[in-house]
């Protein structure tokens, strides 16, 4: 088996704390949301992560701290979303170039999963392709993802992407296991349908290939705006503090779920579930529901749902 992690997107939705940073390389609660993925993929499977150009270095960085010799970054020679080859084109063109004859457990790098993929591997029957869905127990939540139908027992009968009247609650995660002797119908597949990752799935049922689901109900969260971005930082986090290495917190009052990045200074200050990155400085503000991108300087503000740029500096008048 090999794993496949797909993190070329722009992540548009989220500037602009991507603007300069990778979505994937967002810490959660102090983590980089790939490393969850990466932590939880069982050590003798090798690991192949899918990004672009824009990001090259800082993948590259990351994987070498993480002290696994079996993490290869390939790039796509892009530079923004109109010339990406697409994330099933990405993943077809990889098969193709390194001769891929494994089955493939295919993550998307900006989602966290709560339950534990060496389970997801075990539950998986030889000849059919696996997907991991979430109940997310909620009709209209569930309008904004692509759900999953189900027939007898576990079988995967049908999808529905971002559907105006669900069926079900049912969501697709992003996490699959490829059986390979689907992977030349995905390379032909992607030939003319390189953006449509869910596409493929559906194309695996017209062929009557079968398709069954692993149900869990661990934490997930689809990291894709700054509300998303928020509340999963409090679902970690919980009702209380992180505090990175050589920060200092001082005269300050730290309320609801709060990550404070390294070397950040706090001073007269309340902070009310936000997330700070490193190397900020803030002095006499109140923040609320805010994300402050690395090196921030603010002094005397009062903030409120707001995402501030790496190097933003603010001070009242």
């Amino acid at each position: 088996m090999h794993a496949f992690i797909l993190a070329g997107g722009f992540a548009t939705r989220l500037w602009p704390l991507t603007e300069k940073r990778a979505k994937p390389l967002l810490p959660l609660a102090g983590v980089p949301i790939i490393e969850y993925l990466v932590r939880n993929i069982p050590e003798n499977i090798p690991i192949t992560i899918s990004t672009n150009a824009v990001f090259k270095d800082a993948f590259e960085t990351w994987a070498q701290q993480m002290n696994r010799d079996n993490i290869e970054v390939l790039i796509e020679h892009t530079q923004n979303d109109d010339q990406k080859l697409g994330a099933l084109g990405a993943t077809a063109q990889w098969i193709q170039n390194a001769k891929i004859d494994d089955d493939i457990l295919l993550l998307t790098g900006d989602n966290y999963c709560g339950f534990s993929f060496d389970d997801f591997i075990k539950a998986a029957s030889p000849g059919t392709t696996l997907i991991a869905v979430h109940d997310i127990g909620d009709l209209e939540k569930a309008k904004a993802f692509g759900t999953v139908l189900l027939g007898e027992g576990n079988t995967v009968v049908g999808f529905e992407e971002k559907p105006k009247n669900p069926k079900t609650t049912l969501v697709n995660t992003g996490c699959y296991l490829l059986e390979k002797s689907i992977l030349p119908i995905i390379v032909e597949h992607a030939r003319t349908h390189p953006d449509d990752i869910g596409g493929i799935f559906e194309e695996l049922l017209q062929r009557e290939k079968p398709i069954t689901c692993f149900a869990f109900s661990e934490a997930w969260f689809d990291i894709g705006s700054f509300d998303a971005y928020i509340e999963s930082t409090k679902a970690l986090v919980g009702k209380k503090t992180i505090i990175g290495e050589g920060s200092v917190i001082e005269r300050s009052q730290c309320e609801g779920s709060v990550v404070i990045g390294q070397n950040t200074n706090v001073t007269d200050s309340t902070i009310t579930d936000s997330v700070v990155f490193e190397d900020c400085k803030i002095e006499d503000c109140i923040l609320h529901n805010c994300v402050l991108d690395k090196g921030c300087h603010l002094k005397g503000v009062d903030l409120t749902g707001k995402m501030l740029r790496e190097g933003t500096y603010l001070q009242k008048k």
